[in-house]
């Protein structure tokens, strides 16, 4: 309740600030709010403040962005209706969000459907397999998205050793919410629990979750490794975390505004790629120095249970459409 109130607070902080940062001529400076619900150690807010001077410099001190990290604005669910009521101008969100306004973007959450970060990241900016996408939300939520940002493979972590799949079962794991995302943890024979990231320390600390999912640096910047020290390779999909903006505040930007917001947009994300690399073997190593342990368990038995998903969740041509392009682009890569 307590960062909820808080959160309310800097909202109404922010509509009283709005007349003072606009967006037209006259050498206004326009500040672009960006809500974030990770560390400022995290790749993305790295490569978010890195996109910010970027913005900066070449705009000469007209344009810039004002991040929020650590959830300070509320949880993922309350942040996208900020930016779709224009109140902020940008987030970075999970697919699972999108998923609950328009089901074509759980094509892009399937289990297996990218062999790598370096498969993923050409394909979710190219605008001939995702364009249509992108700008489906424009008229019924007012939102655009921009592109995406990798999140790694994701794993399971538990606060118990275990051997294997069958380990899991009835085990409570921490999940976006999602169908997909339910769905999955109930494949891998664990018990699934939608919670808000910023629960989830405690929520293990005090034996409410038995476990959850993520990547390597997520492990480590939330501390944790601390609270649950068994981290599996289970790989179970590469994630992936969208940067949604207010249509309404993105078109009442300059043509020349839009234009450098979109171009330093493909830095943004070749960087965070980087970054993202460089973080994760860094998380590794600190977490294992810090108590963790890394648990290999068979991964023909994680494919073998998540393959029913596809056709499950597949249930359009269009999806079936998307699906297969992004499967075809990994065979383009390997040529």
């Amino acid at each position: 309740m307590r960062n909820r109130l808080r959160a309310m607070t800097l909202v109404t902080a922010l509509l009283v600030g709005l007349a003072g940062c606009g967006g037209g001529g006259g050498g206004d400076v326009t500040i672009l709010r960006v809500s974030l619900n990770q560390t400022e150690t995290h790749p993305s807010y790295i490569a978010l403040d890195n996109y910010s001077d970027r913005l900066e410099e070449r705009s000469d001190g007209r344009l810039r962005l004002d991040i929020f990290p650590n959830e300070t604005l509320g949880a993922q669910a309350e942040v996208m209706q900020l930016v779709s009521d224009g109140i902020i101008d940008m987030a970075i969100i999970s697919g699972s969000q999108l998923e609950n306004l328009d089901l074509d973007f759980r094509v892009l959450g399937l289990p297996g459907l990218f062999d790598s970060v370096d498969h993923q990241m050409p394909v979710v900016h190219d605008p001939e397999i995702v364009g249509d996408l992108y700008t489906s939300l424009e008229d019924s939520n007012g939102l655009t998205v921009l592109g995406g940002l990798t999140q790694g493979s994701r794993h399971i972590y538990l606060k118990e050793d275990i051997d294997g799949l069958a380990d899991l079962r009835g085990k409570k794991i921490r999940v976006q919410e999602s169908e997909l995302n339910l769905a999955m943890i109930r494949a891998l024979g664990g018990s699934p629990t939608p919670m808000a990231f910023g629960e989830v320390y405690t929520a293990l600390q005090s034996g409410v979750l038995d476990g959850a999912e993520n990547n390597e640096v997520s492990y480590y910047t939330q501390k944790h490794y601390e609270v649950a020290p068994y981290f599996t390779n289970s790989n179970h999909l590469v994630g992936l975390d969208y940067m949604v903006v207010s249509t309404e505040n993105l078109n009442a930007l300059t043509p020349e505004d839009r234009a450098l917001v979109e171009e330093e947009w493909e830095n943004t994300w070749k960087d965070h790629t980087q970054l993202w690399e460089e973080a994760t073997q860094e998380a590794i190593t600190e977490t294992k120095a810090g108590g963790a342990t890394y648990i290999e368990i068979d991964q023909d038995e994680v494919r073998e249970a998540l393959e029913p998903l596809a056709d499950e969740f597949l249930t359009t041509p269009e999806q079936r459409e998307l699906y297969d392009k992004i499967r075809a682009a990994a065979g383009e890569q390997e040529r």
